[in-house]
Order: structure tokens, then sequence, then C-alpha cells
């Protein structure tokens, strides 16, 4: 790079945006789901207006979008968007109390607020590769929330970058902060119209290096069981308990399909929430696998134990219900390599080993590349994310906006 990523203004940037509460809710109709992200979405808007961005919109459905107009001659580019999602996950709350370790030294890090929760280069491997950083964490009973404002940061310091240095060459980006990705519904309400973009890259992936283009497909599934009321002291042969067939449902669910008990390639049958009384019972799942045939395999499995127990129970009403999240998007990413082939060649250009697996998981990329915009995956730093004892690298962000400007300059070209 002729000038260096300025890391002050990435680290302020990112602990700013980790202070502001902006965990999702699954329960909520509303996009975004809670008004949190409508303070960090607003906030982002502003900024890029500070920073010199044009077109800088805020939609009605909490999209922040806004344009770095193409350098002179790059204007036939292809334009290239960057996406970061603002929200954080459900499982814990998201105002976090960023604290930066400088020049961590290898010694366990002990979160100060929850002491029982510690960080060590025995039980987080990563951390020892980052021995000499400075390492972000939370005080202990939060999310850090660098998932994704890592990514958030990252993508504002390299808009801010490419605005302050006009002579690295690039064609029109185009810049995308997005709601609710923690609850697979971060691409609902986006036009893609409205984007107008050719090619995408989320910032939403962990190690440095790291380009993924292989994710899980996903399905909901919602069991829903109507009982038999009655009153206890009159209940015998009368009352069909909606939580005891609820009960049972979770007990037949094979441990070997479950989170806990799986690794690699293998998919699982995730139950998320039960909920509800002796006379209705609400059961959520999740269900995960690399490939469309073991996706339906695993509602298979679903299909079986409530026709199983429908039978047992007769007199109850037992309804399965399925949705659609998300899909792999290597099915339409190995068609045409291009976009992964540039991450690569950016990672190496920013000294880093290029490396790909296959996520455990989804990003806003499946269900944009699915809709025609190809959008792999890129690493910003993150580690131990969904849990209190999540950690961002500053240098690792900082070689995450380098490839982004090296991919500016790969489209351009």
């Amino acid at each position: 790079m002729s000038q260096p990523i300025d890391l002050d203004d990435l680290l302020d940037r990112f602990t700013r945006y980790v202070r502001i509460d902006t965990r999702a809710d699954d329960h909520s109709e509303t996009t975004p789901s809670t008004p949190g992200q409508w303070d960090l979405l607003r906030l982002l808007e502003r900024e890029l207006r500070e920073i010199g961005a044009a077109e800088v919109v805020l939609t009605g459905h909490g999209y922040v979008m806004a344009t770095l107009p193409a350098s002179p001659g790059c204007e036939n580019a292809p334009t290239m968007a960057w996406f970061a999602h603002v929200d954080t996950a459900t499982n814990l709350p998201g105002a976090a109390r960023p604290i930066v370790h400088r020049n961590y030294d290898g010694r366990p890090i002990v979160l100060p607020d929850d002491p029982a929760q510690v960080l060590s280069v025995e039980t987080c491997p990563h951390l020892r590769e980052a021995i000499g950083h400075d390492i972000i964490t939370a005080s202990g009973t939060t999310l850090l929330g660098a998932d994704d404002k890592a990514g958030v940061a990252v993508v504002m310091a390299a808009a801010r970058h490419l605005l302050k240095h006009p002579e690295i060459r690039h064609g029109r980006i185009r810049i995308c902060f997005n709601p609710d990705e923690e609850i697979a519904r971060g691409m609902d309400k986006l036009d893609l119209g409205q984007l107008g973009a050719d090619v995408g890259y989320t910032l939403d992936g962990e190690s440095p290096g790291e380009v993924d283009f292989e994710t899980f497909s996903a399905d909901a599934a919602t069991l829903a069981v109507t009982g038999v009321a009655a009153h206890p002291g009159m209940a015998k042969d009368v009352m069909v308990n909606a939580l005891r067939i609820a009960g049972r449902f979770l007990e037949r669910l094979p441990m070997d399909r479950a989170p806990e008990t799986t690794a690699g390639r293998q998919g699982f049958i995730h139950p998320l929430e039960m909920s509800g009384s002796a006379e209705q019972a609400v059961v959520r799942l999740i269900l995960r696998d690399f490939e469309l045939d073991g996706l339906e395999s695993q509602r298979e499995v679903v299909r079986r134990i409530v026709a199983d127990l429908q039978a047992e129970f007769p007199r109850a009403e037992i309804r399965l219900t399925f949705t659609e999240q998300y899909r792999n998007m290597r099915y339409w990413l190995e068609k045409d390599m291009r976009p992964i082939e540039f991450a690569r060649e950016a990672i190496r250009r920013a000294g880093l080993e290029p490396k790909s697996s296959a996520i455990r998981g989804g990003t806003d990329g499946s269900n944009l590349t699915a809709r025609g915009l190809p959008t792999p995956n890129i690493f910003c730093g993150m580690h131990e994310v969904h849990s209190q004892r999540e950690w961002v690298s500053l240098q690792d962000m900082g070689k995450a906006t380098e490839v982004l400007l090296h991919l500016a300059d790969l489209w351009a070209g």
C-alpha cells in the first residue's frame, strides 16, 4: 500500500459502534427488528456524509447505502458492493464495554465483569497468532459485537481511505450496511435495483486470509401442538397435554444430528426454543446441511417424528411447517469463480495466504448470490463470536481493509 491504513481511526470507529446495543430480535415483525439498530444505522449515515461519500441514503427498512464514484478512466469497470451487517446475535446483550489489550503478550485475558470468562492461547488457538497485536474484547457479560461491527468498521475505513487517496484507482463502489443478518432476514428488504451492483463482498468472516464461497443451506421449522384442555382434577382420559407432546418431540430428535455432535460437513437439526402451556405449545427449530438432499433428509426426520406423535395422540392437533431461509451460495458461485479468484489475489497482495472452507452457517451473501448478485465472504478478524469471549485483532481488521483496497484496484483493471 502506498499509504498505511489509519489504525487509530479504525479502532475509534469500531469501539464507538460496539457500544450501541443492536441485538436482533427474531420475534419482532419489524425491519430492522430492534430500535438500537436504527441508532447505529443513523450514525453510519452521518459518518458516510462526513467522509465525503456520495448518494448516501437510509431506506425505510434500515439499509444505509452510499457510493464511491469511479476514478477517472474506470467508469466502465464493474460496480462492486461492500456489505456488513449492524445487528448482533440474539443470545446475549449487545451493548459492549470494549477493552483494548495493547501489544498482547500471550498471557490469559481475564474479562473483568465476569472473571470466569477467560481467553487463552490454549482455548483460543487463533490468539497465539495474534501475539503482539492490539486485541479488543468486551468486559465479560455481553457480546463484543465484532460480528459484524468489525466488518462495518473495515468498510468505513476502506471507504475513507479511498476518498482520502484518489490516486488509488477503482470503479464505482457501492456501500451497504444492513440489519438483521443474525435472524436470517438481512437482505429480505434490499432492492437490488436500487443497489445497482455487479459483484459484492460481505465482510463477515473470521481468520486473516479467509474467503468463503460455501455456506449451509438453511430452513426453519415450527411445530405447533394444540392439546385438549381439562381441569386437572377431572382430566383422566380427557386432557391431552401439549407440553408433554412437545417434550416427546424434543426427546426423539436424534442426537447424532445435533449441533453438539456434528462438525465439518455434517448438517444438524437444532431446537431453538419451546414455549406454551398444557393447551398449546410451540417448538422452533433450524435445519442445516451443505447439500439440498441432506436438508431434505433433515426435514424427513422431523416429519417422521411428527407423524408418529400424531398417531400416538390422535386427539391432538400437531402442525409442522418449514420455511426456507437461505441456500448454499456455492451452487451459483462455482459457475463463475472470478469474484473468489479476485479476492484470493487481493489477499495475496495484502501479504496473506488465501484460504477457503465451508462455513457452518450463512451470510447475507447466501441470499444475495441466490438472487443474482455473486457475493463471497471475506474475513474481518473476529473470533469466538456469539459468546462473551468474542475478540478481534486491530491489525487483522487493518489487513481486511487492505484487501478491500486491493479488490478495488483489481476490479478496476
